[in-house]
Protein backbone atom coordinates (compact mmCIF):
# COMPACT_ATOMS: atom_id res chain seq x y z
CA UNK A 1 0.00 0.00 0.00
CA UNK A 2 2.26 2.53 -1.28
CA UNK A 3 -0.06 5.64 -0.21
CA UNK A 4 -0.96 4.17 3.51
CA UNK A 5 -0.33 6.96 5.77
CA UNK A 6 2.08 6.20 8.40
CA UNK A 7 -0.58 6.47 11.22
CA UNK A 8 -4.04 4.83 11.18
CA UNK A 9 -6.27 2.64 12.60
CA UNK A 10 -6.92 -0.29 10.72
CA UNK A 11 -10.02 -2.58 12.06
CA UNK A 12 -13.03 -4.68 11.30
CA UNK A 13 -15.87 -2.24 12.31
CA UNK A 14 -19.76 -1.77 11.94
CA UNK A 15 -21.58 1.28 12.74
CA UNK A 16 -21.64 0.18 16.56
CA UNK A 17 -18.88 -2.24 17.10
CA UNK A 18 -14.84 -2.78 16.41
CA UNK A 19 -13.05 -6.09 16.54
CA UNK A 20 -9.32 -5.87 18.27
CA UNK A 21 -7.75 -8.50 18.92
CA UNK A 22 -5.72 -10.68 22.50
CA UNK A 23 -4.06 -13.38 22.79
CA UNK A 24 -4.39 -15.85 26.08
CA UNK A 25 -3.26 -19.26 27.88
CA UNK A 26 -6.04 -21.77 26.96
CA UNK A 27 -7.46 -21.65 30.90
CA UNK A 28 -8.13 -18.22 30.78
CA UNK A 29 -9.20 -17.64 26.81
CA UNK A 30 -11.59 -20.85 26.72
CA UNK A 31 -13.93 -19.83 29.31
CA UNK A 32 -14.48 -16.32 27.85
CA UNK A 33 -15.01 -17.73 24.32
CA UNK A 34 -17.38 -20.06 25.72
CA UNK A 35 -19.13 -17.74 27.63
CA UNK A 36 -18.19 -14.20 25.83
CA UNK A 37 -17.59 -12.64 28.81
CA UNK A 38 -14.21 -12.32 30.68
CA UNK A 39 -14.08 -14.41 33.66
CA UNK A 40 -13.46 -13.12 37.11
CA UNK A 41 -9.89 -14.53 36.79
CA UNK A 42 -9.31 -11.98 33.93
CA UNK A 43 -7.57 -8.95 36.21
CA UNK A 44 -9.42 -6.13 35.87
CA UNK A 45 -6.56 -3.90 37.80
CA UNK A 46 -3.71 -4.77 35.35
CA UNK A 47 -2.85 -3.24 32.14
CA UNK A 48 -4.57 -4.83 29.62
CA UNK A 49 -3.45 -4.13 25.25
CA UNK A 50 -5.60 -4.52 22.49
CA UNK A 51 -4.55 -4.69 18.65
CA UNK A 52 -6.89 -4.04 16.14
CA UNK A 53 -4.64 -5.38 14.02
CA UNK A 54 -4.79 -9.15 13.11
CA UNK A 55 -0.89 -9.72 11.49
CA UNK A 56 -0.20 -7.61 14.46
CA UNK A 57 -1.33 -10.20 17.08
CA UNK A 58 -0.15 -13.32 14.85
CA UNK A 59 3.48 -11.57 15.11
CA UNK A 60 3.05 -10.81 18.86
CA UNK A 61 1.71 -14.39 19.58
CA UNK A 62 3.67 -16.30 17.30
CA UNK A 63 0.35 -17.83 15.18
CA UNK A 64 -0.29 -18.64 18.70
CA UNK A 65 2.29 -20.78 19.37
CA UNK A 66 4.13 -18.36 22.62
CA UNK A 67 3.49 -19.88 26.05
CA UNK A 68 1.00 -18.42 27.73
CA UNK A 69 -0.58 -16.61 24.39
CA UNK A 70 -2.16 -20.09 22.68
CA UNK A 71 -5.61 -18.95 22.71
CA UNK A 72 -6.19 -15.91 20.35
CA UNK A 73 -9.34 -13.82 21.14
CA UNK A 74 -11.31 -11.37 18.12
CA UNK A 75 -13.34 -9.23 20.84
CA UNK A 76 -15.74 -7.24 19.34
CA UNK A 77 -16.24 -3.72 21.41
CA UNK A 78 -18.46 -0.78 21.27
CA UNK A 79 -17.15 1.92 19.39
CA UNK A 80 -18.08 4.39 22.04
CA UNK A 81 -15.97 2.49 24.62
CA UNK A 82 -12.99 2.41 21.52
CA UNK A 83 -13.09 6.02 21.22
CA UNK A 84 -13.79 7.09 24.93
CA UNK A 85 -9.97 4.85 25.20
CA UNK A 86 -8.92 6.69 22.63
CA UNK A 87 -9.77 10.45 24.12
CA UNK A 88 -8.99 9.49 26.96
CA UNK A 89 -5.58 8.17 25.99
CA UNK A 90 -1.81 9.59 26.42
CA UNK A 91 1.28 8.34 24.17
CA UNK A 92 3.11 5.59 26.02
CA UNK A 93 6.42 7.82 25.38
CA UNK A 94 7.51 10.99 25.45
CA UNK A 95 7.23 13.65 22.47
CA UNK A 96 8.98 16.42 22.12
CA UNK A 97 6.56 19.53 20.73
CA UNK A 98 3.57 17.79 22.14
CA UNK A 99 4.66 17.66 25.80
CA UNK A 100 6.05 20.88 27.57
CA UNK A 101 8.73 18.18 28.79
CA UNK A 102 8.96 14.46 30.22
CA UNK A 103 7.57 15.83 33.89
CA UNK A 104 4.72 16.48 32.32
CA UNK A 105 4.56 13.54 30.32
CA UNK A 106 5.09 11.42 33.15
CA UNK A 107 2.26 13.03 34.75
CA UNK A 108 0.03 12.67 31.90
CA UNK A 109 0.76 9.43 31.86
CA UNK A 110 0.10 8.62 35.46
CA UNK A 111 -3.57 10.16 35.24
CA UNK A 112 -4.72 8.81 31.80
CA UNK A 113 -6.52 5.55 32.18
CA UNK A 114 -5.54 4.22 28.23
CA UNK A 115 -1.95 5.00 26.37
CA UNK A 116 -1.04 4.73 22.63
CA UNK A 117 2.01 2.36 21.38
CA UNK A 118 2.96 2.48 17.26
CA UNK A 119 4.18 -0.56 16.24
CA UNK A 120 5.41 -0.87 12.68
CA UNK A 121 2.40 -3.73 10.78
CA UNK A 122 3.17 -6.86 9.96
CA UNK A 123 2.82 -8.62 6.34
CA UNK A 124 1.91 -12.57 6.07
CA UNK A 125 5.69 -13.10 6.87
CA UNK A 126 5.22 -11.11 9.74
CA UNK A 127 8.08 -8.72 8.48
CA UNK A 128 7.53 -4.96 8.84
CA UNK A 129 6.03 -2.65 6.80
CA UNK A 130 6.62 1.19 6.87
CA UNK A 131 3.46 2.19 8.60
CA UNK A 132 2.31 1.65 12.07
CA UNK A 133 -0.39 0.01 13.83
CA UNK A 134 -2.23 0.38 16.96
CA UNK A 135 -1.87 -1.10 20.30
CA UNK A 136 -4.32 0.50 23.28
CA UNK A 137 -3.04 0.03 26.55
CA UNK A 138 -6.11 0.26 29.15
CA UNK A 139 -5.63 0.25 32.83
CA UNK A 140 -7.63 1.45 35.77
CA UNK A 141 -11.27 2.48 34.35
CA UNK A 142 -10.61 1.72 31.21
CA UNK A 143 -9.77 -1.91 31.76
CA UNK A 144 -13.27 -2.31 33.67
CA UNK A 145 -14.89 -0.80 31.02
CA UNK A 146 -13.51 -2.97 28.04
CA UNK A 147 -14.28 -6.38 30.53
CA UNK A 148 -17.28 -5.27 31.72
CA UNK A 149 -19.25 -2.65 30.23
CA UNK A 150 -17.61 -2.03 26.08
CA UNK A 151 -17.59 -6.06 25.44
CA UNK A 152 -20.26 -7.74 22.97
CA UNK A 153 -18.63 -10.77 21.95
CA UNK A 154 -15.48 -12.81 22.72
CA UNK A 155 -14.59 -15.63 20.14
CA UNK A 156 -12.10 -18.08 19.64
CA UNK A 157 -9.83 -17.50 16.24
CA UNK A 158 -7.19 -19.62 17.21
CA UNK A 159 -8.49 -22.23 14.54
CA UNK A 160 -8.11 -19.52 12.13
CA UNK A 161 -4.70 -18.41 13.02
CA UNK A 162 -3.47 -21.86 12.63
CA UNK A 163 -4.88 -22.37 9.63
CA UNK A 164 -3.23 -18.97 8.18
CA UNK A 165 -0.02 -20.07 9.27
CA UNK A 166 0.02 -23.67 7.75
CA UNK A 167 -1.17 -21.94 4.50
CA UNK A 168 2.08 -19.13 4.80
CA UNK A 169 4.35 -22.37 5.64
CA UNK A 170 4.02 -24.05 2.69
CA UNK A 171 3.99 -20.36 0.23
CA UNK A 172 0.18 -20.39 -0.61
CA UNK A 173 0.35 -16.85 0.51
CA UNK A 174 -2.82 -15.59 -1.87
CA UNK A 175 -5.21 -18.08 -0.12
CA UNK A 176 -3.59 -17.08 3.15
CA UNK A 177 -4.70 -13.65 2.37
CA UNK A 178 -7.89 -14.61 1.74
CA UNK A 179 -8.98 -15.72 4.89
CA UNK A 180 -7.85 -12.39 6.97
CA UNK A 181 -10.21 -10.28 8.59
CA UNK A 182 -10.97 -7.78 6.47
CA UNK A 183 -9.66 -4.57 8.35
CA UNK A 184 -11.15 -1.15 7.03
CA UNK A 185 -9.28 1.93 8.13
CA UNK A 186 -11.31 3.21 11.21
CA UNK A 187 -13.02 7.32 11.02
CA UNK A 188 -11.53 8.26 13.94
CA UNK A 189 -11.60 11.72 14.67
CA UNK A 190 -8.31 13.38 12.73
CA UNK A 191 -8.13 15.79 15.75
CA UNK A 192 -7.40 13.18 18.10
CA UNK A 193 -5.23 11.21 16.54
CA UNK A 194 -3.24 14.07 16.23
CA UNK A 195 -1.92 14.30 20.10
CA UNK A 196 -1.81 9.93 19.89
CA UNK A 197 1.29 10.36 17.37
CA UNK A 198 4.79 10.59 17.25
CA UNK A 199 6.85 12.19 14.49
Amino acid sequence: MPDEPKYRIRARHTEETVTVYQAYRPELGGPAARTGRFPAAWKRDRMTWIKPSFLWMMYRCGWAAKPGQETVLAVEIRRDGFDWALRHACLSHYRRGLHTDRAEWRRELRQSPARVQWDPERDLSLAPLPYRSLQLGLAGEAARRYADEWTVSITDVTGLAREIHGLVRVGEMDAAARLLPRERPYPADPELLGRLVAP
